[in-house]
């Protein structure tokens, strides 16, 4: 790896040579309402435009500096945009314009990028924003002509920069523009809701209160579904889904009932947008009204407002902006005159570009669907994601009486195997509720394969799931022992206990004794049921899942700590922090908390290094300590090297910076495992599991009455996130493509993420842009 020289215009890699930069100049600018993460979408692509050898300039206060110009449009440089990845808003400035939405304020701001040269144009903001933007450059040539009749430019910059490339990140905490799974700023919103959920149910609990939490979300119900998915409300009220019209009555009986259950508080959420049938709003202190005249329960009303949009960028939203803002930057130096305005979004795991303007219609229909009470056309609209949410959380939330449910007489188990991971008693319970809604008994083993051999069986029923979502850890328990040595006796308890399916959710020891399982079918027919592996591990190190429950709450420990060390360095000065992370083998959490901590460097197994690496790291460092950012962040998987260790590294980096920094060495260790879930890690293990659950539930439904037995190798699965879609994998095909001496998959798709991580670091990298999209159509990116 060599360093990159800021100042040189033509330092590019090869490979991105038909993306050359060279002679353009990028224009960034946020606009509408602030949210975190916007900061490291503009940090994204100021580094990369600077590394393709473009000028990119920043544009202060959103589209009036674009009016104004002057001083509010300057060049940027590498660092100018140190030490914002952390902090929350935008350090560019977001502000509300009249004068662009008329065409004489539209000619002032093309007559002050045409004068600079600035032709390709960044907009991060919501539906708004990007509609504004489209319009100027649909009417750019036609602005410059006018401009160059008044004299205000000449002819020869009206032919240099004929045509205007404009490409939108949404950044919205709202979650409300369709085509995109996440806009930058949700997660952070959601863990400050959910911050805020978890320490009121203390309180709530103590008391026996009912609690009414509103949060933002005028014409979008996402913050309120997915904070009620997460931590298990009561009831939740939504624009996109109003209640039916005898919702009081049901609302009521809804709360004694879970009283009468021994529940001590209730909480009920409400988005700020909050709408009955007849579109009339729903308010909080109506619903705190109704509580306390029909039920005389002690209730409360909190309104959390500003706080969602405000502190720290969660890690998800710093790599998502980071992903967006490279992408961003890629869009307009392959644009050409035809290409139309373009929306970087997010599509299960994938960076996809979609149409602007067929993004920002969708987004209008929503609201006319809504308007006129189509409400769920308005759900089906908002998208697959929102519509998955919605269905979730209603088979979660309310039990029909047992008389209602019709049973199975199928006995399902659920086991959690390996390392604990904040995520799996989320997991746990949806599979539990969803079992039981289909009729199936359910049954939870402790303490895992070992306790399953030794009888650990025990069945579990709805209220018994009750508060599990913000739980960390494993309630259920949770062992490291793989199942090879006690095959006979758990094959005697799933007799004895008569198991019909499996759920096991765990680490690379669960997908292990699945494939285990699988093998011992020939001797034991106890194991020919359908069996489900959901991938639960802080490291992410099991194939068939681009993402496992758990990861991101232990990223976000490891960005945590990692923002508190770089605040200590700062004040020192000159001192370079090597940080070990969890992870085995696989070097996920190690590159993904570099990209999303700004670290100067991570070492990991995936890709190995040698001490002339080592060496140029360290030179690296010496000159970055000659400019204005005198610290470093080096982050080390612990099983990337046997010889070079952290005490080594450390060592080395001591010796060979002597005079110029200092080190310190930090071990996260098993912190990284430990905390309540993050939202989505909560989200993400709920909906998983639910899915499994419904798979199982289609096998079992499917062979009823048969007495068939499962021996097909589609009976033992893994369900993941495989690019842009859930996947049940065979394990029998997965374990082609497994490492099992180092307990990972053979490939790994947040390698090709890693050159990100460099390049935003200052370093040369080569990165693979076969992902990079063409513009897909959103009546496509809809139906996948």
């Amino acid at each position: 790896m060599s360093d990159l020289d800021s100042s040189s215009s033509s330092a590019y890699p090869k490979y991105l040579e038909h993306l050359s930069g060279d002679g353009k100049a990028i224009g960034v600018l946020t606009s509408g309402g602030d949210a975190q993460g916007m900061n490291a979408a503009v940090r994204a692509v100021v580094r990369m435009g600077i590394y393709t050898g473009a000028k990119v300039y920043f544009i202060y206060e959103g589209y009036q500096g674009l009016v104004d110009g002057g001083s509010n449009i300057v060049e940027a440089k590498w660092d100018c945009v140190s030490s914002i990845l952390q902090v929350g808003g935008t350090i560019i400035g977001s502000a509300r314009c009249k004068a662009f939405r008329s065409r004489e304020g539209r000619l002032k701001a093309a007559c002050n990028l045409a004068r600079l040269g600035i032709t390709n144009l960044c907009v991060i903001g919501g539906d708004g924003s990007l509609t504004g933007a489209n319009l100027f450059r649909k009417e750019w040539s036609g602005l410059l002509e006018e401009l160059a009749r008044n004299g205000d430019i000449d002819n020869d910059t009206v032919q240099k920069y004929s045509y205007l490339n404009v490409v939108g990140m949404v950044g919205s905490i709202d979650n409300d523009f369709c085509g995109t799974d996440m806009t930058i700023g949700t997660d952070s919103a959601l863990h400050r809701i959910i911050e805020v959920v978890d320490a009121i149910m203390t309180t709530a609990q103590s008391h026996q209160r009912t609690f009414v939490l509103e949060v933002m979300g005028r014409h979008c119900g996402y913050l309120a579904l997915v904070s009620a998915l997460t931590c298990g409300a009561d009831w939740v009220f939504l624009p996109e889904s109003p209640p039916e019209e005898d919702w009081e009555e049901n609302m009521c009986l809804k709360l004694s009932e879970n009283r009468a259950r021994k529940k001590r508080l209730n909480i009920i959420i409400v988005s700020e947008g909050a709408i009955d049938m007849q579109n009339k709003p729903i308010t909080s202190e109506k619903i705190k009204e109704l509580v306390v005249k029909n039920l005389g329960f002690d209730t409360r009303v909190t309104i959390l407002g500003h706080v969602q949009r405000g502190g720290t960028p969660s890690a998800f939203d710093r790599i998502l902006a980071s992903r967006m803002g490279v992408e961003a930057v890629i869009a307009l130096l392959e644009a050409t005159p035809e290409t139309p305005a373009c929306v970087v979004s997010l599509r299960g795991n994938q960076a996809v570009r979609l149409p602007l303007m067929e993004c920002v219609q969708m987004t209008q229909d929503v609201q006319k669907a809504m308007d006129e009470r189509r409400f769920k056309e308005a759900v089906k609209l908002r998208g697959r994601r929102f519509e998955g949410n919605l269905n979730t959380y209603k088979r979660l939330a309310i039990k029909l009486p047992d008389e209602k449910i019709v049973k199975s007489n199928c006995n399902v188990a659920v086991i959690n195997v390996g390392a604990p991971a904040a995520g799996m008693n989320a997991a746990v319970r949806s599979a539990v509720r969803v079992g039981i809604a289909d009729g199936h008994k359910m049954f939870a083993i402790y303490d895992g394969f070992e306790g399953f051999a030794n009888g650990q069986i025990k069945e579990i029923g709805w209220a018994d799931v009750g508060g599990w979502t913000g739980q960390g850890g494993s309630i259920l328990g949770t062992k490291r022992t793989l199942p090879g040595k006690y095959l006979e006796k758990i094959a005697e308890q799933m007799h004895s206990h008569s198991i019909n399916a499996l759920l096991i959710i765990g680490g690379f020891e669960g997908y292990h004794g699945a494939i285990m399982l699988s093998e011992a079918r020939n001797n034991h027919e106890e194991f020919c049921i359908p069996i489900c592996v959901l991938p639960a591990t802080i490291s992410n190190d099991i194939p068939g899942s681009d993402i496992s429950i758990g990861c991101d709450t232990a990223l976000n420990v490891i960005v945590e700590t990692c923002d508190r060390i770089k605040q200590s360095a700062s004040g020192t000065k000159r001192r370079v922090f090597i940080i070990e992370t969890m992870g085995g083998y696989c070097g996920y959490l190690a590159n993904m908390g570099a990209l999303a901590a700004g670290a100067d460097a991570a070492y990991i197994f995936e890709e190995p290094f040698d001490i002339g690496d080592l060496q140029s790291n360290v030179v690296h460092l010496t000159e970055k300590m000659k400019t204005s950012i005198q610290r470093g962040l080096v982050l080390r998987n612990e099983s990337c090297s046997v010889n070079y260790t952290t005490d080594f590294i450390y060592q080395l980096y001591s010796e060979e910076g002597k005079g110029v920094f200092d080190c310190r060495k930090n071990v996260l260790g098993h912190m990284q495992q430990g905390g309540a879930p993050s939202p989505f890690d909560r989200n993400f293990g709920t909906k998983i599991s639910a899915k499994a659950m419904e798979w199982i539930s289609a096998k079992l439904k499917g062979s009823q009455g048969t007495g068939k037995k499962f021996v097909s190798d589609d009976s033992i699965c893994v369900l993941g996130i495989c690019k842009r879609d859930l996947l049940f994998q065979p394990v029998a095909e997965l374990k082609k493509v497994t490492d099992f001496e180092h307990r990972i998959p053979k490939e790994q798709w947040w390698l090709k993420l890693r050159p990100i991580m460099k390049i935003l670091a200052k370093y040369e990298a080569s990165y693979d842009m076969s992902d990079s999209g063409k513009l897909e159509s959103l009546q496509h990116h809809e139906e996948l």
